[in-house]
C-alpha cells in the first residue's frame, strides 16, 4: 500500500485518476525533470534520479489501473481459472503468485490472516480465486511464457 501511496504522491495523482490523467501528470513531470534541460552536473544528476522515480511510479500506477485490468481481463481470468499455482511469496502484505503458465501477479494489502488461511487450506487455488485474486489491488509483473 505504501508503494501505491508514494507513487500517487510523486505524480500528484489520486485514487480516481484514470490513464489519461496519469499520462498528463507524467508528461508534465518529465518535461520539468528531464536531465537534458540541465547543464550543471549536479542538477542533471538530480534530474536523472527524479525522472527514474517518476517513470517507475507512472508504470506502476498504470499496471494497477482498473482500465489496464479491464483491457487484460480475459487473459487474467484464463490464468486464474485454468493455470495452477506454481509458487507464492508473501512479504509485508504483498503476495506474489507464480502460475503454471509462467505469469507472475502481485497482490497488495493482503492481510496476514487471509494469507494464513490461504497457506493452511488444502484447496489453495479455490481459496485464492474466492478470496484473493479479485479482492485486492493487483498487477501483472510478467506475462505467461510462450508455448
Amino acid at each position: 500500500m505504501k508503494k501505491i501511496i508514494d507513487s500517487r504522491r510523486l505524480l500528484g495523482a489520486t485514487a480516481k485518476s484514470d490513464l489519461n490523467e496519469l499520462s498528463k501528470l507524467y508528461k508534465t513531470l518529465m518535461k520539468t525533470h528531464h536531465p537534458d534541460r540541465f547543464t550543471d552536473e549536479a542538477e542533471r544528476l538530480n534530474a536523472e534520479e527524479t525522472s527514474k522515480h517518476v517513470i517507475e511510479a507512472y508504470h506502476f500506477l498504470v499496471s494497477i489501473s482498473t482500465e489496464t485490468h479491464a483491457k487484460n481481463e480475459e487473459e487474467y481470468e484464463r490464468t486464474i481459472s485454468t493455470s495452477p499455482i506454481k509458487d507464492w511469496h508473501y512479504k509485508a502484505q504483498t503476495l506474489h503468485v507464480t502460475f503454471g503458465d509462467g505469469s507472475i501477479h502481485e497482490y497488495f494489502s493482503v492481510p496476514s490472516n487471509v494469507y494464513n488461511k490461504f497457506i493452511n487450506t488444502d484447496a489453495n487455488p479455490r481459496f485464492a480465486r474466492r478470496h484473493i485474486f479479485n479482492s485486492f489491488t493487483r498487477r501483472r509483473i510478467s506475462g505467461p511464457t510462450a508455448a
